[in-house]
């Protein structure tokens, strides 16, 4: 009992001389890291500066006591992110470097225009797009991304894509710029996607308007 209480003691002395000396020693130096500049980067300079300025209440804390879930947690609430960097430069500037998202598609929603990004979200929009596609029909993003993911694995180019339309079977249409409809299975997209191509490679010259490829290993066009 009584060795136990001696190392006790002995513990409680070390950790008395550790605190005592963070204190004594560091803490002037911890006092001076309060965070004074906030520069972020990435985004359009009016969505910067409002990163910015809903970051500004770190301006009160400290960089040593930064907690990164707090940050995440802000620039994650912005739907244009799709990743970033932050970068502690002692002792009181963060800098925060923001990848932004790529638009894949737009669509209506609630009587607004949105933008879909490659980060799954979706952005409100006054302005259309040029080059990406429209998406007609009540789709899950997780479908979208399979079908961008297959087309991504062939030779078809998703910039030939005009508009795509989601059925509530759980499969797609696809409508070029030139006018061609490709009806699209529910499941074997991506097979289906290296038979349309082969197709049109070796019918280059004739004149479609509907490919239906929903019948396995068949193909039923609409010159």
């Amino acid at each position: 009992m009584h060795q136990s209480k001696s190392k006790k003691i002995i513990l409680y002395f070390f950790l008395f001389i550790i605190i005592g000396t963070f204190n004594n020693k560091n803490l002037n130096e911890i006092s001076l890291m309060k965070i004074n500049t906030i520069n972020v980067t990435g985004l359009d300079e009016k969505k910067n500066n409002e990163l910015i300025y809903h970051l500004n209440f770190f301006k009160i804390g400290n960089m040593f006591f930064l907690k990164k879930s707090e940050i995440a947690e802000i620039i994650n609430s912005y739907n244009l992110v799709e990743e970033y960097s932050v970068f502690k430069r002692y002792p009181s500037t963060l800098n925060i470097q923001i990848k932004k998202t790529n638009f894949l598609a737009q669509l209506k929603k609630n009587d607004g225009n949105f933008l879909l990004g490659s980060n799954g979200k979706l952005i409100e929009t006054t302005e259309l797009e040029q080059g990406i596609p429209f998406i007609f029909g009540d789709f899950e993003n997780e479908k979208f991304f399979a079908l961008k993911e297959a087309i991504d694995q062939t030779n078809f180019e998703y910039n030939q894509i005009k508009n795509l339309f989601f059925f509530k079977s759980g499969r797609w249409d696809i409508e070029t710029h030139k006018g061609l409809i490709i009806r699209l299975p529910k499941d074997k997209v991506y097979l289906s996607l290296k038979t349309l191509i082969n197709f049109l490679e070796q019918n280059s010259e004739k004149k479609i308007k509907e490919i239906d490829l929903r019948q396995d290993n068949q193909i039923i066009i609409n010159g």
